[in-house]
């Protein structure tokens, strides 16, 4: 606790440290009866550029060490803390080359110092030099870790950031998917329930009774329209009837409710009929869903022609005899197309959407099969 309070304030723990070293050295001198105005002054001059010694490392080692050199020379150099703490500091927070020549140059100067001054045995010199070397390397360590320990933490950092774009990926993914899912569903049956709705109203003025059949039509469309959206919404409890995500299987369905409005409708199917994944399942089914819809809402067609190929590829075409511009991507009902495009583009198919050779407006989608997942 109190080391970690002290490293919340460094200042006070470097005051700390001169006071202590300051204490050290003139107790030091004291024994040693060096004492003096020099041995003190020189003591202190040791110890106090430590204040600095985390803004100004380089220096601060530069200045100790000068120091260290006047009192080998003068014969009062007793306790080497001072300079072991600069080096110390020195290698913990800097790696340049310089950084560390300046450490060695301290070392080997302190040492060639003590081989020329007589008045220090050599076990005694041999020591201060290895305490100043263990200082050095203990800083190096220390530095090391602090390295590796930000690193670790940078990426922790970064492994968090990309999990969080991830996961905004991944939801934007989902919103988009649900967009499309409820712009087909409702699409759909608002343009099948339009239409009868129509049909109704024209049939009682002249029939009362001939109007139940539209109105059926739309009781129908609108329950296979509320069963889709909570199937999209995913709000159907496990308790409920469930029904899977629509398919090709379900095609009769969805061509009868279209029938049902006036328009005509073929479906040819070509090759050996074939389980498909349930991704390229449901897209086929709603790319012809959605072109179903543009037909009946947009292009004033009478018929429309649904072929669909299996093979190595699943191929959609969807032909009207309707106009060819009826389906226009530059206005707001072109967001059917751009929502099959999206659909098509996921799976890695292919997608084109135009006015028919013969006229009319025509859908043809390429759809990878084996690679589909």
């Amino acid at each position: 606790m109190i080391w970690s309070w002290l490293n919340r304030n460094p200042l006070l723990l470097d005051l700390s440290l001169v006071g202590l070293l300051t204490v050290l050295g003139i107790a030091a001198a004291v024994k040693n009866g060096n004492a003096g105005p020099t041995g003190i002054a020189l003591t202190i001059a040791e110890a106090a550029p430590l204040l600095l010694r985390r803004r100004y490392p380089v220096a601060v080692v530069v200045v100790v060490t000068g120091v260290v050199l006047a009192m080998i020379a003068v014969g009062i150099w007793v306790v080497p803390l001072a300079l072991g703490v600069a080096l110390y500091t020195l290698t913990s927070i800097r790696e340049q080359p310089l950084a560390r020549a300046v450490g060695i140059l301290a070392i080997v100067a302190v040492g060639i110092a003590i081989l020329f001054d007589s008045g220090i045995e050599f076990g005694a010199g041999a020591a201060r030099v290895v305490f100043l070397i263990a200082g050095a390397v203990l800083g190096d360590s220390m530095g090391s870790r602090r390295a590796y320990v930000s690193e670790i933490e940078q990426k922790a950092d970064r492994l968090e950031r990309e999990r969080e774009s991830e996961n905004r990926r991944a939801a934007a993914e989902e919103q988009a998917r649900i967009a499309r899912e409820l712009h087909d569903v409702i699409a759909h049956a608002l343009s099948v329930i339009v239409v009868q709705a129509g049909a109704a109203d024209d049939a009682f003025e002249v029939d009362p009774a001939r109007a139940r059949e539209p109105i059926r039509a739309i009781d129908s469309a609108a329950r296979a329209a509320l069963g889709d959206l909570r199937r999209v919404l995913g709000i159907l409890q496990s308790s409920t009837e469930y029904e899977p995500q629509p398919g090709l299987d379900q095609l009769d369905r969805l061509v009868d409710q279209v029938r049902a409005t006036g328009l005509h409708v073929s479906v040819e199917f070509e090759g050996a009929l074939r389980p498909l994944p349930t991704a390229v399942d449901l897209s086929a089914f709603r790319i012809v869903q959605e072109a179903l819809t543009n037909s009946l809402r947009h292009a004033d067609a009478e018929n429309v022609r649904v072929r669909i190929r299996y093979g190595d590829t699943l191929e959609l075409e969807i032909d009207d005899d309707g106009r060819g511009d009826g389906h226009a991507e530059g206005d707001s009902r072109g967001n059917g197309l751009v929502g099959m495009r999206q659909r098509v583009a996921l799976l890695g198919g292919v997608f084109a959407a135009g006015s028919g050779p013969g006229g009319g407006y025509r859908v043809a989608v390429t759809i990878p099969i084996d690679e589909a997942t």
